[in-house]
């Protein structure tokens, strides 16, 4: 009842707010060349609307890519020399909005809000004037130029098939034993029960290495999508996110009664986490705070975020540290629960 009851709540308040193509509160760099009065006031307006959040004030523009490369915004905003100077005489000068391509879609919102930022400002400061003043706006789009749908389509389906088909199948397999009576049988052999419960892991732990290896090979040679990174950092992050997986399902199964609730649970509990919540369908920053906090206890954000930054931005560990420990920290936890679990229901 609590199920039939409760979950349509749940998914109506999830789905409300997360189901939205709108971005919000995206945080963005500025390198201001000019540093007048006139730069001052298009930042302020740009920082002014509820789209964009300033991040960060740049001083080189060798600093975007380092900033775009560890994650830190979505946008920057380059302003050149004599901005207000070329207003007042030329009447006319130039901007230059920098986007994370990695997500075409986003960047492709993010530059239409700016340019319609940058064209409200040059609408205020013309007013009646007989010669408007002319803000001219460059794009340039980073890791993915062409725009391809395929760049943000990958690192989510990677982290939707390792998660899914890993924490389903390991979910069943000690629930599997109990329902068949073959449990007792197990635990007066010689093998202790923790053994047991990493043993059920390993079959899938092989059958998501030959997902792995699939994905990338229809990744690079049938979508075309690059691995700009070390495919080695590639493989490891992606085994790990893995064993994430596999605790998890053997942390339900041992709980669980029944091989349908093992099932359920899986379904219920990841499947709409992990597609509303990972960052691959919708931005986590157009969420309430709330659901942003939720989202952080979830597996397959922390694993789509390594995912884009090695194979799309071609980072490394020095990038993707904080995220590889929360995996690390999120499989020891796992694991750990479903071995006292196993013990407790078993003793």
């Amino acid at each position: 009842m609590f199920i039939l009851l409760g979950m349509p709540i749940v998914q109506i308040i999830i789905f409300g707010f997360a189901l939205t193509n709108e971005v919000k509160n995206a945080k963005i760099a500025v390198l201001d060349n000019s540093k007048d009065e006139a730069s001052l006031s298009l930042i302020s307006q740009i920082d002014a609307s509820r789209y964009f959040e300033l991040e960060k004030n740049l001083h080189s523009y060798t600093e975007i890519e380092t900033e775009f490369r560890r994650g830190k915004i979505k946008l920057a905003l380059v302003i050149p020399q004599h901005f207000a100077e070329d207003i007042q005489h030329l009447h006319k000068t130039q901007v230059q909005l920098i986007a994370d391509a990695s997500d075409p879609n986003v960047a492709n919102t993010l530059t239409n809000y700016a340019a319609s930022v940058i064209m409200d400002y040059q609408k205020r400061i013309t007013n009646d004037k007989k010669l408007p003043y002319t803000i001219d706006t460059e794009l340039r789009m980073l890791y993915n130029p062409q725009l391809k749908g395929a760049y943000n389509f990958v690192p989510g389906v990677m982290a939707m098939v390792l998660l899914l088909v890993c924490t389903m199948m390991t979910a069943i397999t000690i629930v599997k034993e109990k329902e068949m009576g073959t449990m007792e049988v197990m635990l007066v052999s010689p093998m202790k029960p923790q053994m047991i419960v990493l043993a059920k892991a390993v079959p899938y732990l092989v059958l998501s290495a030959v997902n792995i290896a699939s994905i990338l090979l229809l990744s690079v040679f049938v979508l075309e999508v690059p691995i700009n990174g070390s495919l080695v950092l590639l493989v490891f992050e992606s085994i790990l996110f893995t064993l994430v997986s596999l605790s998890l399902g053997l942390l339900i199964s041992s709980g669980a009664e029944s091989q349908q609730t093992a099932m359920f649970i899986s379904l219920i509990a990841l499947f709409l986490p992990t597609i509303m919540l990972s960052g691959f369908m919708f931005p986590i920053e157009n969420m309430p705070l709330p659901l942003r906090v939720i989202s952080n206890i979830v597996p397959a954000k922390w694993y789509y975020s390594i995912v884009k930054s090695v194979m799309i931005k071609g980072t490394g560990l020095y990038v993707i540290w904080k995220e590889t420990l929360i995996l690390f920290g999120m499989m020891i936890f796992f694991l750990t629960l479903a071995i006292k679990k196993f013990k407790i229901r078993l003793a």
